[in-house]
């Protein structure tokens, strides 16, 4: 029998990753990746990725102070999928969440380190090209897929 290649193979980084569905209004909030970020200019729900020794709460309120400007109240988890790249997977946890500004209109809201947000209804997430582990995250969320 041939060596096994998968054992040669370095196993794939798997990168832990949280975000945010906040609605108002029955809009979502979605931020746009900024051009010299991996996967330019695709519109995700805003989120990021959970740093050593950060529990996923603490890791989405500091994502989303420091990519928005706002403070969130994190909810119960809403949906996981773990979507596969060609070097490394990404594990998505998806949380509600609900913005702690005293502003409900969301004024507040800063494009701080997303090239753009948008706030919008379910029906036009077609017309925004969304990072493949969002996809599948919307779809799930939408009851699309089991």
């Amino acid at each position: 029998m041939p060596a096994d290649s998968t054992s040669t193979k370095a196993a794939k980084k798997v990168i832990r990753v949280v975000a945010a569905v906040v609605q108002r209004n029955e809009r979502y909030l979605i931020t746009q990746r900024r051009k010299t970020a991996v996967l330019p200019l695709l519109w995700e729900f805003p989120g990021g990725k959970v740093e050593e020794g950060e529990t996923d709460e603490h890791a989405l309120a500091r994502e989303m102070t420091e990519r928005l400007g706002v403070d969130v109240e994190v909810g119960q988890l809403i949906s996981f999928v773990s979507h596969p790249y060609e070097n490394y997977s990404v594990d998505l946890h998806l949380y509600e969440c609900k913005l702690r500004s005293k502003n409900p209109e969301g004024e507040t809201l800063e494009a701080r380190a997303v090239a753009d947000f948008r706030w919008v209804t379910s029906g036009e997430f077609d017309q925004y090209p969304f990072t493949p582990a969002d996809e599948a995250s919307m779809a799930k969320l939408l009851g699309v897929v089991e």
